[in-house]
């Protein structure tokens, strides 16, 4: 199923703005994260860990929730498909990878932020550094596919490939009435 081309530019449009969105916020994130790993001030670590927090589940997971769903609509709306390349493949599987360890490290950093508004110094939190910058990492690959479209269909796209040039064909050698 291909989408009509006014439908496929909205759809592409959303994923690439929550896509980028979700780079961005992962961005801001890592700021705030650095900030309160290396900052003396108890008082602006303590508000990094807070903001880390409503960074977390305002903008990140929805902008990484909403990636995965545009992304696999996208996919299913071109003639890509969603398993008929490796790289679309890929990119699925590293995204839903991403926000499913994402989607768990929520947990922590709401007890960091806990943690931080209470009594605790939080200059003695350990952060979420190694996390945010492998997200970020792992964000930034998914891009680079995006852009490169490495070379290499799957079995069922090659199988479905196979399938529809017999077709063509007819289409092109049909007597003309």
């Amino acid at each position: 199923m291909v989408l009509p081309s006014r439908a496929r530019k909205v759809v592409l449009t959303a994923h690439v703005s929550t896509a980028v969105g979700w780079l961005g916020a992962v961005a801001a994130y890592i700021a705030l994260d650095i900030t309160a790993t290396v900052s003396e001030d108890v008082q602006t670590v303590r508000a990094a860990y807070l903001a880390m927090e409503i960074s977390a589940f305002y903008a990140i997971v929805p902008l990484a929730v909403a990636s995965v769903l545009i992304g696999i609509v996208n996919a299913l709306g071109t003639s890509w498909g969603l398993f008929q390349h490796y790289w679309v493949l890929v990119k699925l599987l590293l995204t839903l990878l991403a926000t499913t360890i994402l989607l768990v490290e929520t947990q922590t950093i709401s007890v960091l932020a806990e943690a931080a508004a209470g009594g605790v110094d939080p200059r003695e939190l350990p952060g979420s550094l190694v996390h945010s910058v492998g997200g970020l990492v792992v964000l930034l690959v998914i891009t680079a596919m995006s852009v490169y479209k490495p070379r290499g269909m799957t079995r069922y796209g090659w199988r479905k490939q196979q399938q529809s040039r017999p077709a063509r064909r007819e289409q092109h050698t049909a007597p003309v009435p």
